[in-house]
């Protein structure tokens, strides 16, 4: 879907790692606009909406590539597009190394909601003992951190699902292979993705017609039919 995807600008970002932004970002920007903005105020929050979801995305990579660093290991460069963001290393990681690294995306959502989310609360507390208004301002301010929150909050859960290639589906393979033998992590990893990959789609349908959201990723079946019946075993130290 984004084989052409050109380079749109690039830049150095914390820890000096390289971030590429690709063209394809304009499209998930499109993409989230066209989902109710009828008037110039929903355009206007439509347009913040976007530069959140994208924040969050990069400050999710720049998490792995804190997670990467931190172990004494290269980050050769993080890429935010259309399908979303991915960090990459410039040298191999164990398992043991990947587990720290594939954890910090998330964390780092959960930070930014826990955050935002104690922000928002102590806000409305000021508002509900005021006896003054104080302007639309400082509620435009709650609804933003509002909209940090979940928009995080939601990143950080759909990321945790156990399917390939989220967080959840490595994370819950590596913990696999605390317990059990590479091999037999694999084919339950793969086994439980399929299981997902499978209902999928009519859990994005669902979705939609339920609260309106639609999801711009589906996990390939094949992927983990293959998982399965080992034809994607890499044994990892």
């Amino acid at each position: 879907m984004f084989g052409s995807d050109q380079v749109l600008f690039v830049f150095h970002g914390p820890f000096g790692v390289r971030v590429e932004v690709h063209s394809s970002i304009l499209m998930l920007g499109l993409l989230v606009l066209a989902f109710g903005t009828q008037s110039a105020q929903q355009l206007l929050w439509g347009v913040v909406t976007v530069a959140i979801l994208i924040v969050s995305i990069f400050l999710h990579e720049m998490g792995h590539a804190l997670g990467t660093i931190v172990q004494g290991l290269p980050v050769r460069r993080v890429v935010l597009y259309g399908g979303g963001g991915y960090c990459e290393r410039a040298a191999s990681a164990s398992a043991r190394q990947q587990e720290l690294i594939v954890a910090m995306g998330p964390i780092v959502n959960l930070i930014l909601w826990s955050v935002a989310s104690l922000l928002s609360n102590h806000l409305w507390g000021l508002a509900m003992g005021a006896e003054s208004d104080y302007g639309s301002a400082f509620y435009n301010t709650i609804f933003v951190l509002e909209r940090i929150a979940t928009i995080n909050l939601f990143l950080a859960i759909f990321n945790l699902l156990p399917v390939q290639p989220l967080d959840g589906g490595k994370l819950f393979q590596l913990g696999l292979m605390r317990v059990v033998a590479p091999v037999t992590a694999t084919r339950i990893a793969g086994g439980i993705g399929l299981v997902f990959a499978v209902l999928w789609i009519p859990a994005m349908i669902w979705m939609f017609f339920t609260i309106g959201w639609v999801l711009f990723f589906i996990p390939s079946i094949r992927q983990h039919y293959e998982m399965y019946n080992l034809q994607r075993f890499k044994p990892r130290r």
